[in-house]
């Protein structure tokens, strides 16, 4: 088998699982070369075929809505540079040239009694749970590693989680296989209409609700945007967002209030879903839930939409692990990943990005697309965890450190104004915002004009 078709069995496996037409993969070709080759794993695969069959639903999109078939998708070209320095956007990010802090000092790996535990503390409300589960004397990196170093990895990471904190044991094996798609219930009902679409906008026109945080679902949603959808963010007031994390996801949307216990706040919340045709959710399972908004009650009371749940571990792990919160950092701990990238000296290491958040927002957002080009009616599902199987079994090694060394983001570097001031951040590998993200939480939550 030649490179370069090498180079297309991710985008077919990835197009596959989708439910796309095979014979429309061939029209995605991929130039130039990214910094992602680095580490034993497949990362700069992952990355170029989850941007690829993007690419593909979009152009599948476009084609019906201009009066065709899936199979008029036309011939599309990604640029891996564009799609490394995408992957890597929240290390690219400047806040009137201020780099953001990566992760928190309670964040990190820490060697426990026997092997290592992950800790995700950087929303304060993580931090606190993570020090009062170990009952440390003071929040300090010294008196974490030092809580953690006298008790078993699996004990650790239990106590944590019962506190409502995380932290994973890192997994010294790979977890089992889980789908990297999957459709949960189709309703038989058609969505609204969508009608043609203006060139390169395929998605415009189309109300995406967001009820997504961090990195993979706003990804998701973000890329939609710039396709052209109106996609409103709601969140409850009492949980805010990073700035810095959302000064880099929040392209291509507007982000609004509302606390869905307050019977005004859930009467607009209400509306809202009557006008829309998408909900992207991103939240553990069970959370939405509580609030009858689970996918079967969202397609129950509006069978037309497409709903695309997001979550870290796969719904159909092994207890407790379904309904657990994760990031994509703990994803890798608990799946295996983090061992497998470990240096010499056993020390567990990272993947070159955030791969598993990245390509699975853009699968998400790819998902959203093929069910609207289907007539909608649709309910995906996606996890972290998924997307890690696929790095560890459905793909290749296709010479990815070759060039790297030529790579460069700077063609791929941006600056637009934003409720944060003078942002210098990744473009898209599907083209440029308009403009930069408000600020968290400003916006009025409500739909623009059609």
């Amino acid at each position: 088998m030649t490179i370069g078709e090498e180079r297309d069995f991710g985008t077919a496996s990835a197009w596959e699982a989708l439910g796309g037409a095979p014979e429309v993969v061939g029209r995605v070709r991929y130039v130039g070369s990214g910094g992602l080759g680095e580490g034993p794993l497949p990362v700069r695969e992952l990355a170029r075929a989850t941007v690829g069959v993007c690419a593909l639903a979009a152009g599948e999109l476009g084609a019906v809505r201009a009066g065709g078939t899936a199979g008029d998708v036309p011939a599309l070209v990604v640029d891996e540079a564009a799609v490394a320095t995408a992957f890597l956007s929240e290390r690219h990010l400047r806040v009137d040239d201020r780099a953001p802090v990566a992760f928190a000092p309670l964040s990190g790996f820490w060697r426990a009694a026997d092997g290592w535990v992950r800790t995700h503390a950087n929303y304060p409300h993580h931090a606190a749970a993570l020090a009062r589960a170990l009952g440390l004397p003071s929040p300090t990196p010294e008196a974490l590693r030092a809580a953690v170093a006298g008790r078993p990895a699996v004990e650790v990471q239990e106590r944590v989680y019962g506190a409502g904190g995380l932290a994973v044991a890192v997994a010294r094996r790979y977890g089992g296989p889980q789908p990297l798609v999957e459709t949960a219930h189709t309703t038989g009902t058609a969505g609204r209409p969508l009608g043609a679409a203006p060139s390169g906008r395929p998605v415009a026109g189309v109300r995406v609700l967001d009820l997504t945080r961090v990195i993979a679902g706003p990804v998701a949603t973000r890329t939609l945007g710039l396709l052209g959808a109106d996609v409103l963010r709601i969140d409850p007031p009492g949980l805010p967002e990073a700035d810095d994390t959302y000064a880099d996801t929040g392209f291509g949307k507007r982000s609004a209030l509302l606390d869905l216990a307050r019977v005004g706040d859930r009467a607009v919340f209400e509306g809202l879903l009557d006008a829309a045709d998408v909900v992207v959710t991103g939240y553990r399972p069970g959370a939405l839930e509580r609030h009858g908004l689970g996918m079967p009650n969202l397609l129950k009371r509006w069978p037309g939409l497409v709903v695309a749940e997001l979550c870290a571990w796969e719904r159909r792990a092994p207890e407790p692990w379904a309904g657990r919160r994760g990031f994509d950092s703990l994803v890798q701990a608990g799946y295996g990943i983090a061992a497998a990238c470990a240096a010499p000296d056993g020390t567990p290491g990272v993947l070159p990005a955030q791969a598993l958040d990245h390509g699975t927002g853009y699968l998400v957002a790819a998902g959203v697309m093929r069910a609207l080009a289907e007539g909608g009616g649709r309910g995906l599902r996606f996890s972290l965890a998924g997307t890690g199987s696929w790095l560890v079994r459905g793909l290749s090694p296709t010479g990815g450190g070759r060039g790297a060394a030529a790579y460069s983001a700077e063609p791929w570097l941006r600056e637009t104004g934003s409720g944060y001031g003078v942002l210098r951040h990744a473009a898209s590998p599907f083209g440029e915002w308009a403009t930069g993200p408000s600020r968290w939480g400003t916006d009025r939550a409500a739909w623009l004009p059609r």
